[in-house]
């Protein structure tokens, strides 16, 4: 009886370990093309954008405008989220939450890439890419 007992709580330790993982966000290496659009309380500016991923790193296009900056470095992966650790040096003559780096709220489904993050009360900054 007591090793059953031992064998059942075991059993449901390990389910409940397991249960409680969170999915992990996953996605494709690929390009993603798209709109970038950065929401500010005096407007909206958008401009089209192309993001590489690749292995754990990413490539962010940029337009002269800096709609969006660009970026490029590591990226990983979490519970609908995904970080980038950009690797340039920039100057600071412009918002640095142009340039693709940091945590964004994100969405994948299999071809569509949704990238969103409201950084310092400064803005909202969206990618909506889809996979080439």
């Amino acid at each position: 009886m007591e090793k059953t007992y031992v064998f059942s709580m075991i059993i449901l330790m390990v389910s409940f370990i397991t249960g409680c993982e969170k999915d992990k966000f996953t996605i494709q290496d690929g390009i993603y093309r798209g709109i970038f659009t950065v929401s500010y309380s005096n407007g909206v500016q958008t401009g089209p954008v192309t993001v590489e991923l690749k292995s754990g790193t990413y490539t962010c296009s940029s337009n002269s405008n800096r709609i969006p900056a660009g970026g490029s470095g590591t990226f990983r992966m979490g519970e609908n989220k995904m970080s980038f650790s950009d690797d340039k040096m920039w100057t600071a003559d412009f918002d640095g939450n142009l340039i693709l780096k940091g945590e964004y709220e994100s969405t994948f489904d299999g071809k569509k890439l949704s990238l969103t993050a409201n950084r310092n009360n400064v803005g909202i900054y969206t990618y909506e890419l889809e996979k080439q």
